[in-house]
């Protein structure tokens, strides 16, 4: 009956040297960046705006997404567990990343950035970093894949992985649903941004596709995820989507307003 299912045994690390290990995770990860910081490039030349500054604007993201992940996962999923045994907040090679904390640390970074920047715009410069981020949120989960981890529920779907390194069970691959979900994202706001639509919407808007789009189908994906939280909420939902409300709500406003 299993043979019918996807088995995935893939192994996270690329290789091993002692005490090093090249994982998937992290070379997605690094991607996502790296692919992000020529798109801004490309984007910035055709704005007339000064490439320089995208050094300094890596920085700040890259910060405010690991720290902002980091954090999120500690205080949202196991908030006892780290305040416990607060030295494993570091511990950011055992894992524990969440989308959310990425989310509020990517916000703060770029307010930090435009503060000093009158020509870059906080909302201006959200709009278009919507582009690459929905990209490095496919890569992410791509890795999360490798992973084997934020897997989704038990289920006897044709297209069921069975993540040979967590049970025998054929489960959601839920990790390629995100994946594809942002992807498709990444695909529409690039070709928006080419057709001129940025020129032409109001400010904000872009942003507020990319968090509507993100959060909710973060949302309705959560359904089907095995739950990442360590405690129960007793609310029908999970914590992911309780968190993905305030950011869909804001979403939605930008989408909706008129200025």
């Amino acid at each position: 009956m299993n043979l019918a299912y996807i088995q995935w045994e893939v192994a996270p690390e690329i290789f091993t040297i002692g005490p090093f290990q090249l994982r998937w995770y992290g070379i997605l990860f690094a991607s996502g960046f790296l692919i992000g910081f020529y798109l801004m490039q490309w984007i910035y030349a055709r704005e007339g705006k000064p490439k320089r500054d995208l050094d300094t604007l890596l920085w700040y993201l890259l910060i405010g997404t690991v720290v902002g992940a980091r954090l999120g996962h500690c205080l949202f999923y196991e908030p006892a567990y780290y305040l416990e045994n607060p030295e494993k907040i570091l511990a950011i090679w055992e894992g524990g990343l969440a989308s959310h904390g990425g989310t509020l640390g990517v916000f703060l970074a770029l307010y930090l950035y435009t503060r000093r920047r009158s020509d870059q715009p906080f909302v201006w410069l959200a709009d278009r970093l919507a582009i690459p981020t929905a990209l490095a949120a496919t890569l992410i989960r791509l890795g999360n894949l490798f992973n084997s981890e934020i897997y989704g529920k038990i289920t006897t779907v044709a297209w069921a992985f069975i993540f040979a390194r967590v049970d025998p069970h054929p489960r959601h691959p839920t990790q390629l649903y995100e994946a594809l979900w942002y992807f498709g994202l990444f695909g529409l706001l690039l070709y928006l941004y080419r057709r001129g639509f940025y020129r032409h919407w109001p400010v904000g808007r872009p942003l507020g596709l990319f968090l509507s789009w993100v959060f909710g189908g973060r949302w309705a994906i959560e359904w089907v995820k095995e739950p990442q939280e360590a405690f129960s909420l007793g609310l029908g939902w999970n914590m992911g989507q309780l968190l993905s409300v305030p950011f869909f709500a804001v979403g939605i406003y930008l989408l909706l307003r008129k200025k």
